[in-house]
């Protein structure tokens, strides 16, 4: 009776997740535009394409720029910010805060993407651009300019996913034992010492959560890219990001074998990203 009620989950798992891991898998063994069927084996001819394709490889650099400043920016600001958060001494202080830096969660990336637009139109009519006006700088090209675009959507990730990391971050502040503050206090440590040798130590497992979905987050990242630089990655192929790349051989080449290839490749790195970082933190707890 249990598997006659999982049958339309089961179903739907195989349907929807594990046929299109396989049928992927076997695609990137294919020179085909779209389809299993009519495709033509060509062996090891898309991992190789992929391999040589310089793009590939720039793409590539882009996502681990904007990957690696977003997941340490975003880790290390948000734990600043919870913290603060949670010396409060009053609730509705609490509460007020939580509100402001979970709101840009809740909004769309579109609706992200052409605030950020606006504020970092590269004219001085925008208005970051105007404020530094103020100190004689010339206008600078925030989404136009290749030396600021990728550093630019880091900016714009970090305002849209900080509210999400300080809630998680406080969440794991507020179950810290109370008695350990007291017996550091006691014994003289100060506040900056408590947070030094208490806070983030018991708190590990939750940066290394961050830090491991930061970073599968990061080398998926295409909405904001996509959005802000279009399907060339502009300016110069800057905001090319590795999910990009696939797409752009997907749906605008129609070169499926390649894109399945690649998303692979993409799948094998990440992977090896994500034991690698629980295999270091294995490794810290049994040095513990």
């Amino acid at each position: 009776m249990g598997y006659l009620f999982s049958t339309p989950l089961i179903i739907g798992v195989l349907a929807f997740a594990i046929y299109p891991m396989f049928a992927a898998l076997y695609m990137s063994f294919l020179q085909t535009g779209g389809s299993a069927m009519s495709g033509t084996w060509v062996g090891a001819s898309n991992y190789e394409y992929v391999m040589k394709d310089p793009i590939f490889w720039q793409s590539l650099y882009n996502t681990f720029y904007m990957g690696i400043f977003s997941v340490i920016l975003g880790i290390g600001l948000s734990f600043i910010l919870a913290s603060l958060i949670n010396s409060l001494k009053w609730d509705l202080g609490k509460n007020f805060f939580k509100g402001v830096y979970f709101l840009p969660n809740v909004v769309s990336a579109v609706a992200t993407s052409l605030l950020f637009s606006f504020l970092f139109y590269p004219a001085k009519e925008g208005l970051l651009n105007f404020v530094v006006g103020w100190f004689n700088i010339e206008p600078v090209g925030w989404f136009t300019d290749p030396r600021y675009s990728r550093f630019s959507i880091v900016l714009m990730s970090l305002w849209g996913a900080l509210g999400y990391n300080t809630i998680i971050f406080l969440a794991g502040l507020q179950s810290v034992p109370r008695d350990l503050y007291e017996a550091a206090e006691v014994d003289g440590a100060g506040g900056l010492k408590r947070w030094y040798y208490i806070t983030i130590p018991y708190l590990r497992p939750i940066f290394v959560f961050m830090l491991i979905m930061g970073t599968i987050g990061g080398m998926k990242r295409f909405t904001d890219v996509w959005l802000i630089g279009g399907t060339a990655g502009n300016p110069g192929g800057s905001l090319m990001t590795a999910v990009l790349y696939i797409y752009r051989n997907a749906f605008l080449a129609s070169q499926m074998g390649v894109a399945t290839a690649a998303s692979y490749l993409l799948f094998i790195i990440i992977l090896i990203l994500t034991i690698f970082m629980m295999l270091m933190n294995r490794r810290k707890n049994s040095i513990d």
